[in-house]
C-alpha cells in the first residue's frame, strides 16, 4: 500500500483530535491448489488489500480497519476511530513506541522475498507429484490429498512518530496426508514444508513418499499401561514444549502476575548448557521481520543462555507497566492492539542424535504426534495426548496410540537433554528432546 496513502491517513486522524496515531496496510495474493486421488479438488485463491488505523487520545486508543481505502471510506475509519477512542477506558500504558526505540537507518536485508509467481498448473503437477508418491507408498490404501501453494504479502506501517517501514515476504508450501491401512485398522500421516523461496522446497515426491511412510510405520499401534518411563520428544514437534515458556514469559502474563514463570527472572530454570534463541533476522526465517509491529527495532537475543532465564518478551505497553524497555516483540494483526510473540525461536541442539538418546534411555517413548495440550499458566503443570512408539534396548518396539504424558513444566524444563537432529522447519524449532522420566497414562 502506497507510502503516501497511509501518512494521509495518519495526518488526517490527527486533524480529528488524535493525539497520536498509527497506520497499517496489508497486501496479500495467494493461490492454493488441492488434490485428491488424482483428481483436482479445490482451487483457492486471494487477492486482499487491509487498511488498520489506531488512534490514541490522551491515554484512550482504538484501533479499527477496513479493506475499503477509497478517500470516503478513509474518512469513515479515521471518524469511526477517533470517537471510538474518546468513549475507551483509559489505559495509562497506552500509547505508541517510545521515538528513542524505534528502527532507523537501513533496515537489514533478511532475504524474505521471491518474485517468482508459481501458475496454477505448476502448483497443481507439485500437488498431483506428491500425493502419487504418497500413494505409491507400501501399505498406503488412500490418502486425505495433496496441496501447494504460493502466496506473497507486503506491510507497511507508518506512525505519527516518525516511523515509516515496508516489510515484504513470499511463501511456498508443500503438503500431503497418507492414510494406511490393514486388517487391524488405518493411521495417517503427513509431511509439508513451509518456505521463503521456491528453490528451498524439497520435491515434491520426497513430501509425499514421508507422508506415506509415516502413515505405514503407524499401523498396528498398541496401547500401553499407565507408567513412568523415559520420553522423548521427535524433533519435527519437539518445539510444542517451547510454546507454553513464551506464554509464560510474555510481558503481558508477568504484568498479570499469572505465569508460573513470573518470579524466576535471571534464574536457572532448564539444564547448564541449553540455549533457547529468539532471532528475528534469520535469512529467509519464516518468523522473520526487520521490525516488530510497533516499528521498533529487533534483534537476536538468547532467551535462555546456558539453562537461565535471561529476559521477558515485551512491547511497549507491557514494558510501560513492568518499568521495563520493550524488547521488540510487539506483534499484531491490523485489529486490535499490539500483544506479544516471538520470531524465529530455536532451541539449540546437543551432541547426540535420537538413535543415541534411545540408547540412552534403554526403553520408553518416542512421541510423534501430540493432540488436546492441557496447561495450568499458574502452576506450570501440563499434559498432552500422543501417539509414538515404544522403544527398548534403545530400539523401537512397536506403534502406540491413545495416551497422555503429564509432568510440571518446571520440572521437565530442568532435566531435558536435547538431541543433535535439529532441523528448521519453520519459525519455531527444537532437535529431538529428552526426558529421563515422565507419567505415561495408558490404558
Amino acid at each position: 500500500m502506497d507510502e503516501n496513502l497511509l501518512n494521509e491517513v495518519v495526518d488526517a486522524a490527527l486533524k480529528a483530535g488524535a493525539d497520536a496515531a498509527e497506520a497499517v496496510g496489508a497486501e496479500r495474493r495467494a493461490l492454493s491448489i488441492t488434490v485428491r486421488l488424482g483428481e483436482l479438488e479445490e482451487v483457492e485463491r486471494e487477492e486482499a488489500r487491509d487498511l488498520g488505523l489506531r488512534v490514541f487520545v490522551g491515554r484512550r486508543q482504538a484501533t479499527v480497519s477496513g479493506s475499503d481505502v477509497s478517500p470516503e471510506a478513509r474518512t469513515k475509519l479515521v471518524e469511526r476511530a477517533v470517537a471510538m477512542a474518546r468513549l475507551a477506558p483509559e489505559d495509562p500504558y497506552a500509547g505508541l513506541a517510545d521515538p528513542d526505540r524505534l528502527a532507523r537507518g537501513p533496515l537489514p536485508d533478511l532475504d524474505l522475498y521471491d518474485p517468482a509467481e508459481p501458475a496454477a498448473e505448476e502448483l497443481e503437477a507439485r500437488a498431483r507429484t506428491a500425493e502419487a508418491a504418497a500413494r505409491a507408498t507400501p501399505k498406503v490404501t488412500n490418502t486425505d490429498g495433496a496441496s501447494a501453494s504460493w502466496s506473497a504479502s507486503q506491510w507497511r506501517m507508518v506512525t505519527s512518530a516518525g516511523f515509516t517501514g515496508l516489510h515484504r515476504a513470499s511463501g511456498f508450501s508443500v503438503g500431503a496426508a497418507a492414510i494406511a491401512g490393514d486388517e487391524n485398522g488405518m493411521e495417517i500421516g503427513y509431511e509439508g514444508r513451509s518456505v521463503r523461496w521456491q528453490s528451498d522446497l524439497p520435491d515434491p515426491e520426497f513430501i509425499g513418499s514421508e507422508a506415506g511412510r509415516r502413515a505405514a510405520q503407524r499401523l498396528g499401534a498398541r496401547k500401553i499401561a499407565s507408567t513412568t518411563a523415559p520420553v522423548i520428544f521427535e524433533n519435527r514437534l519437539a518445539s510444542s514444549l517451547l510454546g507454553p515458556l513464551i506464554g509464560a514469559i510474555s510481558g503481558p502474563s508477568i504484568a498479570r502476575g499469572t505465569s508460573f514463570l513470573k518470579d524466576k527472572l535471571g534464574q536457572q530454570i532448564f539444564a547448564k548448557g541449553i540455549t533457547v534463541s529468539d532471532d528475528p533476522h534469520r535469512r529467509r526465517g519464516l518468523g522473520s521481520s526487520p521490525f516488530d509491529d510497533e516499528g521498533v527495532a529487533n534483534e537476536p537475543r538468547a532467551l535462555i543462555d546456558d539453562g537461565v532465564l535471561t529476559t521477558w518478551l515485551l512491547n511497549s505497553s507491557s514494558a510501560r507497566q513492568l518499568g521495563l524497555q520493550t524488547t521488540g516483540h510487539a506483534s499484531r494483526g491490523l485489529a486490535g492492539p499490539p500483544g506479544v510473540g516471538p520470531t524465529n525461536l530455536t532451541l539449540q541442539p546437543g551432541e547426540r542424535d535420537q538413535a543415541q538418546l534411545m540408547r540412552d534411555a534403554g526403553k520408553g517413548l518416542l512421541i510423534t504426534s501430540m493432540f488436546g495440550p492441557s496447561l495450568n499458566g499458574n502452576t506450570g503443570d501440563w499434559s498432552v495426548g500422543c501417539s509414538g512408539f515404544w522403544f527398548e534396548d534403545g530400539e523401537v518396539a512397536y506403534p502406540v496410540s491413545e495416551i497422555t504424558v503429564a509432568g510440571n513444566l518446571l520440572d521437565i524444563y530442568g532435566r531435558l537433554v536435547p538431541g543433535s537432529d535439529l532441523e528448521i522447519r519453520g519459525s519455531s524449532n527444537a532437535p529431538s528432546l529428552l526426558v529421563d522420566a515422565l507419567a505415561i497414562a495408558g490404558r
